[in-house]
């Protein structure tokens, strides 16, 4: 059981940023991103986004830093991944 966080590289309105998951459930998710005083609407389906400024107290926090391949393993084995088509129903 495992948060875990990659490397803030998504750029998105001119921000870099990171995936925050958990590879045990989205319940742990998301107490975990409350603690971190991440919005929920940072959360996308199967997983919250982390605006770049953010990632080290994220990892203080407790989140592992992953490597994204990994990341998305781990979320894989762990039946929480969305598929493509899920994600764009869902938002």
């Amino acid at each position: 059981m495992a948060l875990l966080i990659d490397e803030p590289r998504w750029w998105f309105k001119e921000r870099r940023w990171s995936h925050l998951v958990s590879d045990r459930s989205l319940d742990e998710l998301h107490a975990f991103a409350e603690r971190a005083g991440i919005p929920r609407r940072g959360f996308h389906g199967d997983h919250y986004d982390v605006p770049e400024e953010h990632y080290h107290a994220v990892v203080t926090l407790g989140a592992l830093p992953t490597p994204t391949r990994v990341l998305l393993r781990r979320l894989r084995a762990a039946g929480l991944r969305l598929s493509a088509a899920k994600r764009r129903a869902t938002g």
